[in-house]
């Protein structure tokens, strides 16, 4: 069963996955990440939901990672393999059993882990005011398998310039692009985002999830090759990445070195 953190319902053929922690913009702690997979694995083997919908509770849908419990030195006791459990390259979404579409409702901030959630959802619905951002950069953390997820659905040089930058980029453009279906007045994400699930489930089911396994394959392959060019990296254990931690709890600006 799902954890307090990631919360389940189903209405009718609809499931309706809610990512709660809304006092930390829905940041994601290894609770809400547990809780999240979890909540898949019950929608994938639930026969009476057809199409879930994913969004988040409160002003955002996810503000990115728990920087308090994530980005910390692993320190010596703790392998490399197991300091980045859950950003696998197959991600939440990479490997079902039944393969039923996901609609991400998206509003406030999508950013860095959240854009990665929202970028593995076959269909998203965002809200005007919505900022996106791949945002590892500024945190001394590879992006390149983020990065892979987005640029699938949206071949740009943008693509580039926010996993090199960091800087978010407000919903409007990604709906110019492609990477967002449905771009709705602010507070509009649920109501897109069930309209896109109305719209699915007018098709054969059966259909849709051979759909959905196709189109999912490409950024599954390309984050794996991804994770694998940057995994030698182990940036996680340099300098810039304590510093960025520590700067961003201590509300300043990080000082980087290089090294």
């Amino acid at each position: 069963m799902p954890s307090e953190a990631v919360k389940y319902r189903r209405d009718g053929r609809v499931a309706y996955i809610t990512l709660n922690r809304p006092q930390v913009l829905n940041a994601v702690n290894k609770a809400l990440e547990e809780g999240l997979a979890q909540a898949l694995q019950r929608f994938d083997l639930d026969d009476e939901a057809w199409v879930a919908i994913l969004h988040g509770a409160g002003r955002a849908f996810c503000a990115g990672a728990d920087v308090r419990e994530r980005f910390h030195d692993p320190g010596p006791g703790e392998r490399d393999a197991d300091w980045g459990a859950g950003m696998n390259p197959e991600g939440f979404l990479g490997r079902c059993v039944n393969w039923k579409p996901v609609i991400a409702a998206v509003h406030g901030h999508c950013l860095a882990y959240g854009m990665v959630i929202a970028a593995e959802c076959d269909l998203i619905a965002a809200s005007v005011e919505t900022r996106f951002g791949l945002t590892e950069t500024l945190r001394g953390f590879p992006g390149g398998a983020a990065w892979a997820k987005v640029e699938t659905f949206m071949p740009s040089k943008v693509a580039t310039e926010m996993l090199l930058t960091g800087q978010p980029i407000y919903a409007s453009k990604l709906h110019q692009l492609g990477f967002i279906n449905r771009l709705v007045p602010e507070g509009g994400h649920m109501a897109g985002a069930e309209e896109l699930a109305a719209a699915v489930l007018k098709a054969a089911p059966l259909a849709v999830r051979a759909g959905v396994r196709v189109t999912r394959w490409p950024w599954v392959r390309r984050a794996a090759e991804a994770d694998y060019y940057q995994a030698a990296l182990r940036l996680h254990r340099t300098e810039d990445f304590k510093e960025s931690a520590r700067a961003f709890l201590e509300r300043r600006d990080p000082t980087f070195k290089g090294r």
